[in-house]
């Protein structure tokens, strides 16, 4: 898979998204009718690394990570308990290695929130996502008809 048939896919399935380029990711975004400044994040695609995150390695040569936000019960189903929120430029303190490819693995920045990660999923990873990116979705239409009122 790569990035734009990701983003593509979203934006193909997924009513009332945008595409967005923010913050040195191209994200997708639930906000229908441009009620809101930006939306709500469904997922974004990272392609290199930044300053606050440097843990999956991503300047390699064609690595990029998939990163979207889920509930936290459906978080700790698949990983347990949620870790503390890192202090600034650091990463979740979790055993994983935050630089494979091809895992469905908490987000080394953002599981504190919820959130998972892939680098460099396959067709049969990104098909086993697609639950996950519905659920992401769902998430950003609720939290986008808490915020538009």
């Amino acid at each position: 898979m790569t990035p734009d048939e990701i983003l593509n896919y979203c934006l193909e399935n997924l009513d009332g998204v945008v595409e967005i380029n923010c913050w040195g990711e191209r994200g997708i975004f639930y906000n229908p009718n441009g009620v809101l400044k930006r939306g709500v994040y469904v997922l974004t695609v990272k392609e290199a690394d930044g300053d606050n995150d440097q843990s999956s390695q991503l300047n390699r040569e064609g690595i990029f990570r998939v990163n979207l936000g889920l509930r936290k019960s459906t978080f700790q189903n698949l990983f347990g308990d949620l870790p503390e929120r890192p202090v600034k430029g650091c990463i979740v303190e979790m055993p994983y290695d935050f630089t494979t490819t091809n895992t469905i693995i908490p987000h080394p920045v953002y599981a504190w929130m919820g959130w998972i990660c892939v680098l460099n999923p396959t067709i049969e990873t990104f098909e086993f996502l697609k639950t996950h990116i519905q659920e992401s979705y769902e998430f950003a239409k609720e939290k986008f008809s808490k915020r538009k009122k």
